[in-house]
C-alpha cells in the first residue's frame, strides 16, 4: 500500500496552493569542471571531512541529465521545482547557459521554476577574500543576484535569496562541521549578519530587476526544554534565539533579539533597515523539534554533528517517537506548533508562509516510512492552516537522492532513488504516493 490517505483522505488545501519538490546545485549537479571551485569542493578535498570520503564532483550528474529529471517532475505532477543556482558556475563564462536551458525545460513541462540564489556553495575566490566574515561579500551577492535576474527574470517569477543561513553560520563557521570548516564559535556571528545583509541587498536588486515574488528559506523548529528547571529553561531559550529568532527577528521585526545587536559588525541600525526589506513570503524548512537542556559537561553527538561541551546548552533525545535513518525524531505535530507559534510571535509582521523543505532519510525504494512521514506532516500543515496560519505552498526535500554534505552519500532523502554507480533514476513508492496526493488535491 502506498497511499495512507486512501482510507483516511487528506483534507483539501486552499485553491492555488503550490506543491513542489526541492534540490540544491552542489548536491545534484556534478560537472565540477564546468564551474569555479566552491568552498565545498575545498572542504571535501580535505581527508576526514566527509564521512564516506566522497565528493560531489559527479553527484547525480543533473547538469547533463536535467531533461530526464524534469521529466520526473512532470510525471510527478508538481506545480513548482525549487532548485539552487551555483554561484561558482555563474562566475564561469557561459555558466548561466545551463540555467537558461533548465528554466526553459521546466516552463515547457508546465513546472514553475523557483531558484534559490545561495545554498552554501560560496566561490572559493570569495572565501579567500574573507568569505561571509567580510561585509563586501554581501555586496558581491547583490551584484550576482542582479546578473541572474537580468538573465532569467523573464521566465522566473518566484525567487529565494538564501537557504538556511543559520546552518551555514553554525555548522560551517562556528563548529567547523560543514564548509568552509571554520571553528570560530561566537566569533562566527558576523557571518550571520552579513548573510542577512546580503539577503536584504539581494531583495532590492531583484526588485530593481522587476521581481515581485521574493522570499527566503530559513530552517526552524520548536525548541522543547528538557524540564521545567530554570537551568534547562535558560538553555532552551538560548538555543531558540540562536537557531530561530537570530534569523527571523531581523527579517520580520527589523531588530535582533535583545543583546545581539551589540555583537554584530558595522552600522547595525542602518543594516537592519536593509535586512528588513519587505518580502512577499517567508520560507520555512522544517524537519524536527529539538529538546534542549543545560550543559552536561561533555561533547554530544547530534544529527551527525559533534556539539562541544563548552556550549551553553545540550541537545537531548526526544523520547517516545520514531526516528529517521539519520536519527532525527519524527514529530509532525511540531510543524503545527512551529507555524502557530510564529503567527503568535510575529502577528501581522509575518507574511504568507511557504514550507520550502520537509523530508526524511530512509533506505530502500519501497519507502513506507517516508510515506508515513510525509503523510503526517502534510496533515499537520493542514491543521496549521485551519488554525489561521496563511500557508501558500509545500516543497518536499528532495526530488533525488543526493550528496548529503558531510554525510556524503550515506543518507537518502529522495522521492527518486539514484544508483550512484550507473546514475539510473528509480521512482520510489513515496514518489507514487506524492503523485496521488497531488492528483487528489487537483
Amino acid at each position: 500500500m502506498i497511499r495512507p490517505m486512501a482510507t483516511n483522505p487528506i483534507s483539501q488545501f486552499p485553491a492555488g496552493f503550490l506543491w513542489g519538490v526541492s534540490t540544491s546545485a552542489h548536491q545534484i549537479e556534478g560537472a565540477v569542471g564546468e564551474r569555479e571551485q566552491s568552498v565545498w569542493d575545498a572542504f571535501t578535498a580535505e581527508p576526514g571531512r566527509v564521512k564516506d570520503g566522497s565528493t560531489a564532483a559527479v553527484a547525480c550528474d543533473h547538469y547533463h541529465r536535467y531533461r530526464e529529471d524534469v521529466a520526473l517532475l512532470a510525471g510527478l505532477g508538481v506545480g513548482a521545482y525549487r532548485f539552487s543556482i551555483s554561484w561558482p558556475r555563474v562566475r564561469r563564462e557561459g555558466g548561466l547557459d545551463f540555467y537558461d536551458r533548465l528554466v526553459d525545460e521546466l516552463c515547457a513541462a508546465g513546472v514553475r521554476p523557483v531558484p534559490t540564489l545561495f545554498h552554501w556553495d560560496l566561490p572559493v575566490s570569495l572565501q579567500e577574500k574573507g568569505g561571509w566574515l567580510e561585509r563586501d561579500t554581501a555586496s558581491r551577492f547583490a551584484e550576482y543576484a542582479s546578473v541572474v535576474a537580468d538573465r532569467l527574470g523573464d521566465r522566473v517569477q518566484k525567487w529565494i535569496t538564501l537557504n538556511e543561513p543559520a546552518e551555514h553560520t553554525l555548522f560551517g563557521h562556528a563548529l567547523g562541521a560543514h564548509a568552509p570548516g571554520k571553528q570560530l564559535m561566537y566569533d562566527a556571528l558576523p557571518v550571520a549578519h552579513h548573510q542577512l545583509l546580503a539577503h536584504g541587498l539581494a531583495v532590492r536588486a531583484l526588485r530593481a530587476a522587476g521581481a515581485t515574488d521574493i522570499g527566503i528559506a530559513n530552517s526552524h523548529g520548536p525548541t522543547w526544554p528538557a524540564s521545567r528547571e530554570q537551568a534547562d529553561l535558560e538553555a532552551a531559550d538560548f538555543y531558540d534565539v540562536l537557531l530561530n529568532r537570530l534569523f527571523a527577528d531581523p527579517l520580520l521585526l527589523g531588530a535582533y533579539p535583545a543583546g545581539l545587536d551589540e555583537l554584530m559588525p558595522g552600522d547595525v541600525s542602518a543594516d537592519l533597515e536593509v535586512i528588513a526589506e519587505p518580502i512577499d513570503w517567508y520560507g520555512v524548512n522544517y524537519y524536527a523539534p529539538t529538546r534542549v537542556g543545560a550543559p552536561q559537561g561533555e561533547d554530544i553527538e547530534f544529527g551527525g554533528l559533534t556539539l562541544p561541551a563548552e556550549l551553553p546548552f545540550s541537545v537531548r533525545e526526544v523520547e517516545g517517537v520514531p526516528v529517521t535513518d539519520f536519527g532525527w525524531p519524527v514529530v509532525p505535530e511540531g510543524l503545527t506548533e512551529l507555524l502557530t507559534g510564529f503567527r503568535e510571535r510575529y502577528g501581522e509582521k509575518l507574511p504568507p508562509v511557504v514550507i520550502t523543505e520537509n523530508g526524511c532519510s530512509y533506505e530502500g525504494t519501497d519507502d513506507q516510512k517516508r510515506i508515513a512521514y510525509l503523510d503526517g506532516h502534510v496533515r499537520a500543515l493542514h491543521k496549521a492552516i485551519e488554525a489561521g496560519v496563511d500557508v501558500r505552498g509545500y516543497f518536499v526535500w528532495s526530488l533525488l537522492d543526493n550528496f548529503e554534505w558531510a554525510e556524503g552519500y550515506a543518507r537518502r532523502f529522495g522521492l527518486v532513488h539514484v544508483d550512484y554507480e550507473t546514475l539510473a533514476r528509480t521512482p520510489k513508492a513515496s514518489y507514487a504516493w506524492y503523485r496521488e496526493l497531488l492528483r487528489a488535491q487537483g
